[in-house]
């Protein structure tokens, strides 16, 4: 009797690690999925402006690095606003307003950075 307790607690003390850990795994994702949303979403807002505004181009390259910056300071400020991640209710989790929230933060944020450094760097060579 005492060897079945014993193999029934180890059992349940490594179903309820397993548990755990991924319960962990879940809150980390969910915790990084807007910035690496923001993110993406930034480097083809670089990009795409960089295509529209040929005169602030600052190639593919520099547009993409652009883009992943501003994305991630525009989906930043965006949440300090109350409109990004989870701010319709208030907690952490990700719904599709988050998500889209994200999305129009980091492409707007990549595609206004691209645009200001390329100003400035234009204005620096003339």
């Amino acid at each position: 009797m005492l060897i079945f307790k014993t193999i029934y607690c180890l059992i349940r003390k490594n179903v309820v690690n397993l548990l755990n850990k991924n319960q962990l795994n879940q809150t980390k994702m969910e915790e990084y999925l807007p910035l690496i949303i923001q993110l993406v979403t930034g480097a083809i807002g670089g990009n795409v402006a960089g295509k529209l505004l040929k005169n602030l181009s600052l190639g593919t390259v520099g547009n993409t690095i652009a883009g992943l910056v501003g994305g991630g300071i525009g989906g930043q400020l965006l949440g300090m606003l109350g409109m990004g991640a989870g701010a319709a209710a208030g907690t952490d989790a990700m719904d599709m307003s988050s998500i889209i929230g994200s999305i129009a933060g980091g492409g707007i944020g990549g595609g206004v950075i691209m645009a200001i450094v390329g100003a400035i760097k234009n204005a620096m060579t003339k």
